[in-house]
């Protein structure tokens, strides 16, 4: 396998990224909008940018766009959407013994490139009842799923576990 992580140089947009998340963390921590507050959050939200910002190396998949927010909002839909009907579907597997489980680890292929963007795809993936996300390595992720159609490959694992949630996160993630 190739290793193709994205990690691009930091940036000052990526520092200013950093700056922002500080802050919005720090306005929600808080609770309020008063003026000295605001301060108190943008001087230690500079101090842990200038001090960690470097560190924070997995915001670089983030793509910048006015339309972000909604594509944001659209893969978090479309999660609550998949979140429901896997857990349906376990249930009914659950509650009718006719219905088979078949479980097995299975390769699925993903075309992120950065590491938030792979986390994130395992993740959505572990949080749907029915699979878990065991490995990631390169663009493989390893996944236990708990009914695995009979001469499943690679790429119908793919298509049928990880493609639509991947082509909502490539919207805002490399």
């Amino acid at each position: 396998m190739n290793n193709t992580l994205v990690t691009p140089a930091i940036s000052l947009r990526h520092y200013a990224l950093v700056f922002g998340v500080c802050l919005l963390l720090w306005v929600l921590l808080v609770g309020n909008l008063a003026g000295q507050e605001l301060l108190a959050g943008m001087v230690v939200s500079a101090l842990v940018t200038l001090l960690f910002g470097s560190r924070f190396g997995i915001l670089t998949g983030l793509r910048f766009s006015p339309l972000v927010p909604l594509y944001i909002l659209g893969y978090l839909g479309y999660f609550m959407v998949a979140l429901v009907r896997a857990n349906l579907d376990l249930a009914l597997r659950v509650i009718a013994p006719s219905l088979p489980i078949r479980p097995a680890l299975v390769e699925v292929k993903t075309t992120l490139k950065s590491p938030l963007g792979r986390l994130l795809l395992a993740n959505s993936i572990t949080l749907t009842p029915g699979t878990l996300s065991v490995d990631v390595r390169d663009d493989t992720l390893l996944v236990h799923w708990v009914y695995c159609p009979p001469g499943t490959d690679a790429q119908q694992a793919t298509d049928k576990i990880a493609a639509s949630f991947e082509r909502h996160i490539g919207r805002f993630l490399l």
